[in-house]
């Protein structure tokens, strides 16, 4: 692939994890509980992690936290997705590359899913100097496996079709 290209790649890479962070505010969620997501972003930064691994894929998050946070959030809304998103980046990251043969991508998901939440706690009780609100890891952490074995699965067909599709491509010089 041509520095170009790569380039291209990564970019719509993050114009998909950013408007799936997007979308994501307008799906209810069921659970009355603050804070909780599906964490569709985590699907883009997956596949990143497989494709181009942990620089590109660390770039997106800190590029998604930012830009998400200028879109549609706050400061402090920067600090609470860079904070989980780096956490659980690192989580799946090295499930990925040291333990994938005894990890689906449903299970690396479900780990970032939880990381995600740890280190989202970490960083409010940070802001509110009160490390008692990790009394609500357990309910982040249901919600955590549930929305992470979602995106894992996603992530495995997502792959799927792009290796076919890659496989296609690079026999006839496309990509």
């Amino acid at each position: 692939m041509t520095r170009t290209k790569k380039l291209i790649f990564i970019s719509i890479l993050l114009a998909q994890a950013l408007v799936l962070q997007y979308i994501e505010g307008f799906i209810p969620i069921p659970i009355p509980a603050p804070g909780v997501k599906l964490g569709l972003a985590n699907i883009v930064i997956m596949i990143t992690i497989v494709i181009f691994g942990l620089k590109v894929a660390t770039t997106l998050v800190v590029l998604r936290s930012f830009m998400g946070a200028m879109f549609v959030g706050t400061i402090s809304s920067f600090f609470f997705s860079l904070g989980g998103g780096l956490l659980s980046l690192i989580a799946m990251y090295i499930l990925f590359r040291y333990y994938k043969d005894y990890f689906s991508f449903m299970g690396i998901s479900i780990v970032g899913a939880i990381f995600h939440n740890i280190g989202q706690l970490f960083v409010a009780s940070l802001v509110i100097s009160n490390f008692g609100i990790f009394t609500y890891l357990p309910i982040l952490m249901l919600s955590g496996i549930l929305t992470g074995y979602f995106v894992g699965l996603a992530t495995k067909y997502i792959l799927d079709i792009l290796s076919i599709n890659l496989k296609i491509l690079n026999k006839t010089n496309k990509i």
